[in-house]
């Protein structure tokens, strides 16, 4: 007997995989990535409880359902119950494959208000195409039983009935299966916070054919808006910098100090003469430099660079452009 775990790396994901294990049924896990979730955590996570993962790329068809969730978003870009029912459903499709039985996740029931309680989890599992397959180990018992429950493949006193949001009773059977090593919960998924969900408004609002490279750029940088077509991006620091430089294409515009330390500014969309003139005048506002005197900055687009040198402007000048 195999199974599939949708394996995101926290607390329960872990624990229910021990669990499974536990019942002499071979595991492997599932982790979906996308720009708005790392696999780090769960390559960690896997790696310190022996667990074989295969780390599956959905960042295509993973974006459609975040510009248009069927059940729409949690508290911020968050399409949680989409998000999960697209997961069940790649893991269902990979059974044959895998030689696998079933499926299972970690989640618990009522530990997210949204997503986890006892409507959510059906409309999730039947959402996927392969309802009857998605066990939930560590709440099972508070569920009506699944195929591999009622095939006898898992005994359902062996399973848990875990509820609520308290980790207290995940971090009891951690112990026991031997698990010291875990990640405190929470932070794992950009679309959950504000700024970013706020960033991420705006870019859909602006441009209907997000690409990948757009997500990315979201990640850093300060961000502001010159009309409907152009955004430019500050680097925050020397790691922004280089990042920021490796994603810009020979369209956009960079622009960076030369004399004094400073951002690196990336001008995306369409760029023209004004816009020129805010990354030039954005570049020098972020920069060190602390007189009124002029400032030389570097221009770089379609493989030409250009000095220019202009003096400083107050950050109140460029307020109205911030994305906040």
């Amino acid at each position: 007997m195999k199974a599939l775990a949708v394996f995101s790396g926290g607390l329960d994901s872990m624990v229910a995989a021990a669990l499974v294990r536990s019942l002499e049924i071979e595991v492997l896990g599932l982790f979906f990535e996308t720009p708005f979730f790392s696999s780090e955590k769960a390559k960690r996570s896997a790696e310190s409880i022996r667990l074989p993962l295969k780390i599956v790329d959905i960042s295509g068809i993973h974006l459609d359902v975040v510009k248009n969730p069927r059940h729409g978003y949690g508290a911020n870009m968050n399409p949680c119950i989409d998000c999960h029912t697209l997961m069940l459903s790649q893991a269902g499709r990979m059974l044959e494959s895998e030689g696998a039985d079933f499926i299972f996740t970690g989640e618990v029931l009522g530990q997210r208000p949204m997503s986890q309680h006892k409507r959510a989890l059906s409309l999730v599992a039947a959402g996927s195409g392969f309802g009857g397959l998605v066990l939930r180990p560590l709440s099972a018992r508070l569920l009506p039983p699944t195929i591999p429950e009622l095939k006898g493949w898992v005994k359902r006193e062996s399973l848990l009935d875990l509820s609520g949001r308290s980790r207290k009773p995940q971090m009891a059977l951690a112990d026991g299966f031997g698990i010291q090593d875990y990640p405190s919960s929470g932070g794992g998924c950009l679309l959950t916070d504000v700024i970013f969900s706020r960033r991420l408004r705006d870019l859909f609002s602006s441009k209907p054919d997000v690409k990948v490279r757009e997500i990315e750029l979201l990640k850093i940088g300060r961000h502001f808006r010159a009309g409907h077509r152009t955004k430019l991006i500050v680097g925050r620091n020397q790691k922004e910098n280089e990042r920021i430089c490796s994603l810009a294409s020979e369209e956009d515009l960079l622009s960076h100090t030369v004399y004094v330390p400073g951002p690196v500014v990336l001008a995306v969309g369409e760029i023209s003469k004004q816009i020129e003139d805010l990354a030039v005048g954005l570049t020098i506002c972020y920069s060190d430099a602390r007189t009124p005197a002029p400032v030389e900055v570097r221009i770089l687009r379609k493989g030409i660079e250009r000095a220019r040198t202009e003096i400083p402007l107050p950050k109140d000048h460029f307020k109205r452009f911030m994305i906040e």
